[in-house]
């Protein structure tokens, strides 16, 4: 079964740019999809066993507090 998804031009740009010359559009698609997965993959757990997780935590705990704050 086939779909189709709407992009506007500079979108469709930016993926034909991306895209292998024997490579379709779905192949490209598919690619990016299967690439972005293995970063993901790749970057599980980098953090484990650091305190990393909580200083990323307050850090936007304290970037929220600053929103609409007159120093911030």
């Amino acid at each position: 079964m086939s779909k189709s998804i709407r992009v506007d031009e500079d979108t469709h740009a930016a993926l034909a740019a991306l895209k292998g010359e024997d490579e379709t559009f779905d192949d490209l698609l598919s690619r990016l999809v299967s690439e972005r997965r293995e970063t993901v993959r790749e970057g599980a757990g980098l953090w484990a066993n650091t305190d990393a997780a909580e200083k990323a935590r307050q850090a936007r705990t304290e970037m929220k507090r600053g929103i609409g704050s007159d120093d911030g």
